[in-house]
């Protein structure tokens, strides 16, 4: 009994420390530009590895100090909280499935549209009071800014790699024809009506194209991105996390039987 005990502990240690990544990814999410302007992620994230923790440490404690009651309670939270974690990467890879960015003649970055990315995203963003708050947040950050400092030539810049934000939010479209004075200010042309996006843009620093729907797909392809990072790291502790599970199960299980063995072998010297 009391192997069986430590062993259900010492694979509960193992679980707490599973727990860390799940926590560590909610935080990476959470230090991430672009998601801490959404906050979509990364909170279910981080919570659900802290109650893994909690968990992990209620098994522990049982296994270790011999607490049924809490192995009870182990056993069955763990296996809602695997559930829970299983749904979770789940769904980040299927609302993750779709949108990718699309090459356009003689650049080196991507231009991306809204139309390719899930249903579920689109709608996160496609909101106009969901969207101001974004916006909001995006552009007071430097990303912009960043380019200006780094690119003075248009060759240059159509020869950057830059990100998906970048490309969306900082610059307007390809397709709409302006012409380069630097990368957050252009000459626009005498036509702009090939797409709405060219209309939105605007050469004030604090506007640019963040009311354009390729500034919100330039979002979603840096969320689609980030979480795909975290879900692999989400589906490793899941994989973890089940088959210390199924240790403990067998150790528990080990554990009762040699329980009502030793129980039986006292009642026999009894009689």
């Amino acid at each position: 009994m009391a192997l069986s005990n430590n062993v259900i502990g010492a694979i509960n240690f193992i679980a707490m420390l599973l727990s860390i990544p799940i926590i560590g990814a909610g935080i990476w999410l959470a230090t991430e530009p672009d998601n801490s302007c959404v906050k979509i992620l990364q909170w279910p994230v981080i919570v659900l590895g802290i109650l893994v923790l909690v968990v992990a440490l209620a098994g522990f404690v049982g296994g270790f100090w011999r607490v049924p009651w809490l192995l009870i309670i182990y056993l069955v939270a763990m296996i809602i909280l695997i559930i829970l974690l299983a749904c979770l990467v789940v769904f980040i890879y299927m609302v993750t499935l779709k949108g990718s960015g699309h090459l356009v003649p003689s650049r080196a970055y991507l231009e991306y549209s809204l139309e390719d990315y899930s249903g579920w995203l689109q709608r996160r963003v496609r909101s106009s009071f969901k969207w101001d708050r974004i916006r909001s947040c995006l552009s007071s950050s430097s990303m912009c800014a960043e380019l200006n400092q780094s690119y003075r030539m248009a060759q240059d810049f159509f020869d950057a790699h830059i990100t998906p934000l970048q490309s969306g939010c900082c610059k307007p479209p390809t397709e709409c024809g302006y012409t380069f004075v630097n990368p957050t200010y252009w000459i626009s042309p005498i036509n702009t009506a090939a797409d709405m996006d060219c209309l939105q843009w605007s050469n004030e620093q604090t506007q640019l194209c963040y009311s354009c729907d390729s500034c919100k797909a330039g979002l979603l392809a840096n969320l689609k991105k980030e979480w795909r990072r975290a879900d692999l790291i989400l589906l490793i502790a899941l994989v973890g996390l089940v088959w210390v599970y199924l240790i403990g199960c067998f150790a528990f299980r080990n554990a009762k039987t040699e329980d009502l063995f030793r129980k039986y072998k006292q009642g026999d010297s009894y009689n």
